[in-house]
């Protein structure tokens, strides 16, 4: 059996949606975004910042009030208003869904409309476990911590066998999972299995899981259509956003320690740099 495979810049800048003369926002792709809560809101200012400076024509943000001036405070463009989506990004700052004791009313009905729309999903932090809940293209996105829980297993075990958990868990769940760490671990919904080392240490920080599922939650919009005829490119979407995410915390870096917001603000030119040098098709 070979080993995973290594998801290079190269394999990343294969996967970006440059847009063309003729497309609008909805064209560009229309992310939607359930994230945050009174607890933690800056989880929602996250992964709109990096969803929005990866590349997407419209993030439409829904979550709780504080959130959502936080979100326009930094973010303007958003749109805080239902409509049309193409993809969603869920869970980020939220607490856990299968609980369901924790989760407001309003919250718990913009999830479930999320997971009834047939859209493919991005599912992080509080909504981990809605992954077996939908029939929609779907990928996790949990630190070892996150999906010991899922498999019940102890966090010591997830991290002796990190592909291992990955796969056990996109076999159990029928997703993709994208497992965060220095290494990141992905396993398709197919059995395809990937691996990015792009991150610098430094990357260790509060938030950057939020920035993260940003990116991939940016990523999906820009290929939904693609996405939903053929869910093995989750997989390789989530490998793409990991590298790409990687590459723009080394540029914040500079060998030194940044902020999630530094990271984000390199993410356009992370994402230039990728296209003017990607390989022909």
């Amino acid at each position: 059996m070979t080993g995973p495979r290594l998801f290079s810049p190269d394999d990343a800048a294969r996967l970006i949606a440059v847009p063309g003369e003729t497309d609008d926002k909805y064209r560009r792709g229309v992310l939607g975004v359930v994230t945050g809560s009174v607890e933690y809101p800056g989880a929602a200012v996250l992964g709109v910042e990096a969803a929005l400076r990866t590349g997407v024509g419209m993030v439409r943000y829904l979550g709780p009030a504080r959130a959502t001036d936080l979100v326009l405070q930094r973010r303007p463009e958003a749109v805080t208003e239902p409509g049309r989506v193409q993809a969603w990004l869920l869970g980020s700052g939220m607490p856990v869904a299968r609980t369901g004791s924790e989760l407001e009313p309003a919250a718990r009905e913009r999830l479930h409309h999320a997971l009834d729309s047939g859209r493919p999903l991005v599912l992080d932090a509080g909504a981990l476990d809605l992954a077996a809940a939908t029939d929609a293209p779907a990928v996790i996105v949990p630190h070892a911590g996150e999906l010991a829980r899922l498999l019940r297993l102890e966090r010591e075990a997830v991290h002796a066998d990190p592909l291992g958990s990955a796969r056990a868990a996109a076999e159990r769940f029928g997703v993709t999972v994208l497992l965060k760490g220095h290494t990141t671990h992905v396993v398709g919904a197919t059995g395809e299995e990937l691996v990015a080392r792009s991150a610098p240490a430094w990357l260790a920080t509060a938030g950057a899981g939020d920035a993260l599922a940003g990116i991939l939650g940016a990523l999906v919009a820009t290929h939904a259509d693609a996405v939903v005829d053929d869910a093995a490119l989750l997989g390789r979407l989530a490998a793409a956003a990991a590298v790409i995410h990687g590459l723009a915390a080394q540029r914040a870096s500079a060998g030194g320690p940044f902020t999630v917001l530094d990271l984000c603000r390199e993410l356009g030119p992370t994402v230039a740099q990728l296209v003017k040098y990607r390989p022909a098709v």
